[in-house]
């Protein structure tokens, strides 16, 4: 299971982006099946990784926020594959925040949101304490500065005549000593190691690019120039797109959410965004020539994906947030080794796929049991026949939960109390509604209008839909919850299970 960090679905030149080269990917895809509609289900990190790796929705997991616990009660991939007798191992790390009532009050895992995975064994850690790279740093005679978070940050110095120029700024850490590399140099060990003594293996590799800081080492800095890049979908100016909704008029009036109206710096941190990628693709290379070398890339599962896209200037916004596709759609590649899957490598679905769909994938590949807790369904089915179950879901949901339980500014300014602080998404192939707990909906016209432009919830002509919409997600939400406190109540220890979609 690979994931990297603020991946847009739309960046691989396997979905022919207009800038983006990433062949590793594209030869994985060619090799498997490319899932072209795949969302995650919440922003930012912890929400969206709570939902991968329990399979269930925002509304059941309740981790809402970074730093939300995740309550000990959800049972998680690794749990279940450790269960039937695997090591799942990671390298990264999973921002999952524990269960704090499993601990001391003074215990260490309870002094930062980033915790790990229950269930899962740590071989190399990657969260804000990065010493793990410091040490393999220091080894190899680098020059660490003080603080060490710097390594993300500090620039090579250009010549006069670059400064302020179309290329960004490189990093002054080497690509061969990124943490990128560093970290995929760690699981290239761990495949060698697995194959010298021919075990089974499990193993998440979590990558943190492209997430910012969007600062690329040579010579990802300068693989795209600002002047080749895309156009952003957005209104002509920050006061325009404003418009559209009150929480959107919030959003853009929080300086670090708001995108630089400076189109030469925009520019540059979208031409990092897309370096950085590169960067992983080079990588991912790397990783899958070890797995052929070693043997195991023919019979080994791999999950290509990420925990949430970025706006990246889009909107005027940069991060993750609110209901725009570009902070939710987010690529998918899954290689299966059988030769059952051999019709289909090559393959693109086009169906609303997500997330929560991963940890029953995982399982239901290894012919193990999904508790009745996931919401999601197997995708292993579309690995045999691209054209999958004759029963799958024809839109994609997710949720956005905005609420500051420190600050409280944006109760405050929306005039919303805590619990109202949030928002629900309904996606098919025509429409998008967006449900607030608190402020008025939206719905856009996704065929006609698919840079979510213009707001067409006022529309008497689409009342209709409007109703049609929520009614839809208002059954949505009963189901998933029924299923949920159906498990809850006959299986208070979370182990209930169901057989995978093939069955």
């Amino acid at each position: 299971l690979i994931t990297a960090d603020q991946w847009r679905g739309d960046c691989l030149s396997a979905r022919h982006h207009p800038c983006v080269q990433t062949p590793n990917l594209d030869a994985l895809a060619a090799d498997g099946v490319l899932f072209t509609k795949h969302y995650c289900q919440a922003v930012p990190c912890g929400p969206s990784r709570a939902s991968l790796h329990t399979g269930q929705y925002l509304m059941n997991h309740r981790s809402g926020t970074n730093g939300t616990p995740l309550d000990r009660r959800h049972v998680n991939w690794a749990q279940a594959v450790r269960a039937a007798g695997y090591d799942p191992v990671l390298f990264g790390y999973t921002d999952t925040t524990p269960d704090p009532r499993d601990y001391a009050a003074d215990h260490p895992a309870l002094t930062d949101y980033e915790g790990v995975l229950p269930g899962i064994n740590v071989k190399v850690l990657l969260t804000a304490n990065i010493s793990t790279w410091v040490d393999w740093l220091a080894q190899r005679g680098y020059e660490i500065p003080e603080p060490t978070r710097d390594l993300y940050r500090l620039k090579q110095e250009q010549p006069e005549w670059e400064a302020g120029g179309p290329s960004a700024a490189a990093l002054r850490v080497p690509a061969d000593l990124h943490d990128t590399y560093f970290m995929t140099e760690q699981m290239i060990d761990y495949v060698r190691e697995q194959a010298a003594r021919d075990l089974p293996w499990c193993a998440h590799l979590s990558l943190l690019r492209p997430h910012p800081p969007w600062i690329a080492p040579a010579p990802y800095n300068s693989r795209y120039h600002p002047d080749s890049l895309p156009p952003f979908v957005r209104a002509p100016s920050p006061e325009d797109e404003s418009s559209q909704h009150p929480w959107l008029a919030w959003q853009l009036a929080q300086r670090e959410n708001r995108a630089p109206e400076q189109q030469a710096r925009l520019r540059r941190l979208q031409s990092s965004y897309f370096g950085l990628m590169s960067e992983v693709d080079d990588n991912i290379g790397r990783l899958m020539a070890e797995l052929k070398t070693s043997g195991a890339y023919d019979n080994t599962l791999i999950i290509f994906t990420s925990d949430h896209g970025e706006q990246m200037g889009d909107h005027w916004l940069l991060g993750k947030c609110g209901y725009f596709d570009q902070s939710y759609h987010i690529p998918l590649i899954i290689r299966d080794p059988r030769p059952a899957a051999d019709s289909t490598r090559g393959g693109v679905v086009r169906r609303f796929t997500e997330n929560v769909d991963i940890m029953p994938t995982l399982l239901d590949w290894l012919d193990l049991e999904i508790p009745h807790a996931c919401d999601g369904e197997s995708l292993r089915p579309f690995l045999s026949t691209l054209a999958g179950p004759t029963r799958w879901r024809d839109e994609a949901h997710w949720e956005y939960d905005f609420r500051e339980p420190v600050v409280g500014d944006v109760e405050r300014e929306l005039n919303l109390p805590m619990h109202a602080c949030s928002l629900n998404v309904l996606r098919d192939d025509r429409y998008k509604y967006v449900h607030f707990a608190g402020l008025p909906a939206l719905l856009f016209d996704m065929r006609d209008d698919p840079q979510e432009m213009s707001n067409l919830s006022g529309d008497p002509v689409y009342a209709p839909v409007m109703l049609e919409y929520a009614q839809r997600m208002l059954n949505w939400r009963m189901r998933h919850d029924e299923q949920t406190l159906t498990h809850h109540l006959a299986t208070p220890t979370g182990m209930s299970t169901r057989r995978g979609a093939r069955w």
